[in-house]
């Protein structure tokens, strides 16, 4: 192996890198190792994706041909260039289906890593499965339970189970978009016959796991790999999930997160207009997944039919985000989304005073209301403190207008540990939590109106930044009606207040919701 002359800008210790040598896509993530009160998290500092195509250049005899293996071999070379100079023990490669297949794999990797200038490992599909699964727990919320992990990747997909950041039932089936599309839609000829072929094809592979799967059983679904980011992204886009999107604010959009029943339906029902994939007119729908998707949507549609899915969240973490936990060498058994707030919280120097006290004092508020049987009082608390912490972000930008700055912070950041629908409330509540209601007003998908009434409320009596200055309020909601009530005294001693309430009053009955203050 060549060793690469470091570049002479000084590489910094705490940077990690992973290279995951798909079926698909090569892909590379560089992160920085960042450590808080609260616990370690990886912040991606780069990520290169190149499409290879890998699976679609092996012969009927399994071999890698010439074109396939020489765009391995640039791509590679690329990523050599970026993490040139890294300390070897920061940086893992790793290769999977198609690598593990191929006849001539050895000599292949051999060559990559001459070109790499860095070990490449190829995992067999169960390591693979659990580096998946380690990557998605870090990066999702925390839950009670068991959940569900499904990979679509070019070559296999995987499967696992697992509770908390630990895996529990993995496999690894040779069904993937890259070979599944080459198999049903060999020249990008689409059929209903031969589509229905495929989803049969890919439901006997599943029906040999979904048994055990099934008796485990699981509370959350998520799925991972390019594969489940693109239909979700083509379900949003086209609105195929049947319902409204919500903030159109970059990534805050509760709706570009998910994958249903009915948005794979509708989106196989559209596929199906056409008679080749090079005639499908989709909004979203890349070049680069154009010949692949077919495949990976029968995959999916076979998965959902097979173990019962009736939704999936999907995230961006996948290989990469574990084959850097995995080399760390340390699991995080906490709740990540802690984690990125605090870290956030240290960004954008917060106010950590002023936003404890707008917190507390939301939180105070929201326990006085009735809770409805459907909502999770705790989670609910959680999302408004992490609110309050992270509400004046968007000062590190500028004052006017600060609440809009932190509002696309939150929803365009990588933020580990949320899902989309998550940063999705977030943004909604950071926008809204001052000024104008007209936007969450027109937004049919804004659910979270009782927080929002505590967290402007919260903000208003914090404006003094100072305890002393809060009086003591009583708050109430009946059918969508709030009433605020505090001292008359106290009123009459803080007339900024006074005033602020009641044009706070005032802007609620604007946009068509009872308000009242009561002065006592």
């Amino acid at each position: 192996m060549a060793s690469n002359p470091v570049d002479p800008l000084a590489i910094s210790a705490d940077l990690v890198a992973a290279v995951d040598l798909g079926s698909n896509s090569f892909r590379m993530l560089v992160a920085q190792v960042v450590n808080t009160p609260s616990g370690t998290q990886l912040r991606p500092i780069d990520t290169l994706r190149e499409t290879v195509r890998l699976a679609a250049g092996l012969t009927e005899n399994k071999l890698l041909g010439n074109d396939a293996y020489q765009r391995g071999l640039i791509a590679v070379r690329r990523f050599g260039e970026r993490i040139r100079g890294f300390d070897p023990v920061n940086v893992r490669a790793v290769a999977t289906n198609t690598l593990r297949v191929a006849k001539n794999a050895q000599q292949f990797v051999e060559d990559a890593q001459e070109a790499l200038g860095f070990p490449i490992e190829v995992i067999a599909g169960v390591e693979e499965a659990r580096l998946i699964y380690i990557g998605a727990a870090h990066e999702v919320q925390a839950i009670q339970g068991n959940r569900l992990v499904v990979d679509i990747g070019g070559g296999s997909t995987e499967f696992i189970i697992g509770k908390g950041y630990e895996p529990k039932l993995m496999e690894s089936l040779y069904i993937g978009c890259v070979s599944h599309s080459l198999r049903f839609f060999p020249k990008g000829n689409i059929d209903a016959h031969a589509f229905k072929e495929a989803e049969l094809a890919a439901r006997r592979e599943i029906q040999v796991i979904s048994g055990s799967y099934l008796k485990s059983g699981w509370k959350q679904v998520i799925g991972s790999s390019g594969t489940a980011r693109a239909l979700a992204e083509l379900i949003a886009s086209n609105n195929f999930n049947g319902q409204s999107d919500g903030l159109t604010m970059g990534r805050v959009n509760g709706a570009s997160g998910l994958i249903t029943r009915e948005g794979l339906k509708n989106l196989k029902k559209h596929l199906l207009k056409y008679e080749h994939v090079n005639q499908v007119e989709l909004i979203g729908l890349k070049d680069d997944r154009r010949a692949v998707w077919p495949g990976g949507l029968a995959i999916m549609l076979a998965a959902f039919d097979e173990l019962g899915i009736e939704e999936m969240e999907v995230t961006d973490a996948a290989l990469r985000s574990g084959v850097l936990y995995d080399l760390l060498g340390r699991s995080q058994h906490h709740d990540m989304r802690y984690v990125t707030v605090e870290q956030f919280m240290q960004r954008y120097a917060v106010d950590r005073e002023q936003a404890s006290r707008v917190g507390k004092l939301a939180a105070d508020f929201l326990q006085q209301l009735p809770k409805p049987e459907s909502e999770s009082r705790a989670d609910n608390v959680a999302l408004l403190q992490w609110a309050a912490n992270l509400h004046e972000i968007g000062l590190s930008i500028s004052h006017n207008g600060y609440h809009k700055h932190s509002a696309y912070i939150a929803g365009n950041a990588d933020m580990p540990g949320f899902s989309k629908n998550d940063q999705a409330r977030l943004a909604a509540l950071l926008i809204g939590h001052t000024g104008k209601l007209g936007k969450l007003a027109n937004n049919h998908g804004f659910e979270d109106w009782r927080m929002l009434f505590c967290l402007r409320l919260a903000q208003v009596l914090c404006r003094g930044r100072n305890d002393t200055s809060i009086p003591k309020v009583k708050v109430s909601e009946h059918d969508g009606s709030y009433l605020v009530s505090l001292s008359k005294e106290w009123a009459a001693e803080h007339p900024l207040t006074e005033f602020s309430l009641l044009k706070e009053a005032a802007e609620w009955e604007r946009v068509g919701r009872s308000y009242q203050v009561s002065f006592k």
